[in-house]
């Protein structure tokens, strides 16, 4: 299982988010077969994810992450809960391209030029949404590009997804350190200058270092304390009610259409691949029990 540890530096001017999420990753790979360019694309999308939603206030929040470029991978998405587990879905999981000349995937082709999109539903009536420009597709400086222009919060950000010959995830990771309001300069100036020793986080990841010492480097001279840990997963939570409400909602038109054969209506859950099944009547009955919750919470 995957994890995140969070700090707090101790002249309270910094937050920090470390994560290791290589068994996200590969739970990735498995559901959507992705090739190694996708895989580094949707890990980072993931990771980044599972980071901003351990950032939520309160349980039962959620976050979506959501890359919309002119790449050729499409649209890429990520939803996280407040405790950092995340799942994910990449429109095209089998672009691949060749290695960049510095011998990384090239993940900024993939993604485009585009916007990133945030949505924070926290349990209000209207759930927040943020966006702004791709600047780099390469996940990490646009999350801190994100947070900057739309929250108005300076953060660094580094993810990374290193994968192994049999294209499985060999490690994957990232840090995301916030300065908070009244940040001491010497705080920042040390991040600042530490920025460079993390930017390749899956690299240190793969060394052997663990969450706790990559933050050790990221905050290197400045005081810090670690306030908790939790296990992160992937996780799908997509179910047999939520999947027919879905169908059960086209018109009846479309719906007409699609039994006119006398076949089964199929949806197939976009983040895991299960397929369920719904017969005509099985639908109704979605639509019935939707219909006397809706008159029950009126009255």
């Amino acid at each position: 299982m995957s994890r995140i540890v969070r700090g707090i530096t101790k002249d309270g001017g910094a937050r920090f988010f470390v994560t290791e999420s290589r068994e996200i990753v590969n739970a990735a790979i498995r559901y959507h077969g992705t090739t190694p360019t996708a895989t580094a694309v949707l890990g980072r999308v993931l990771t980044g994810a599972s980071l901003m939603g351990c950032m939520l206030k309160n349980r039962g929040d959620s976050l979506t992450l959501r890359f919309k470029g002119d790449g050729s991978v499409g649209t890429v998405m990520a939803v996280s809960d407040d405790c950092g587990c995340v799942k994910g879905y990449i429109e095209n999981p089998a672009v691949d391209f060749p290695l960049r000349t510095d011998g990384k995937l090239d993940v900024g082709r993939a993604i485009g030029k585009g916007n990133v999109y945030v949505l924070k539903d926290e349990g209000n009536k209207e759930p927040y949404i943020g966006i702004s420009e791709i600047v780099s597709g390469e996940i990490a400086e646009d999350i801190a590009y994100y947070f900057a222009s739309s929250e108005q919060v300076p953060t660094l950000c580094a993810l990374g997804v290193l994968v192994d010959v049999d294209r499985t995830c060999k490690a994957a990771g990232g840090i995301i350190i916030q300065t908070l309001p009244f940040a001491d300069g010497e705080t920042v100036s040390a991040i600042e200058k530490n920025s460079g020793k993390i930017s390749s986080v899956s690299s240190l990841f793969a060394s052997g270092m663990r969450c706790e010492d990559v933050a050790a480097l990221a905050l290197e001279g400045v005081p810090f304390d670690f306030f908790d840990e939790i296990e992160t997963r992937y996780f799908c939570d997509c179910s047999r009610e939520r999947m027919g409400r879905g169908v059960a909602s086209l018109p009846e038109t479309d719906l007409d259409e699609i039994f006119s054969d006398g076949q089964k209506a199929e949806a197939v859950c976009r983040f895991c691949g299960k397929k369920y099944t719904f017969a005509r009547e099985e639908l109704k009955n979605f639509v019935t029990r939707r219909e006397n919750k809706q008159n029950n919470s009126v009255n």
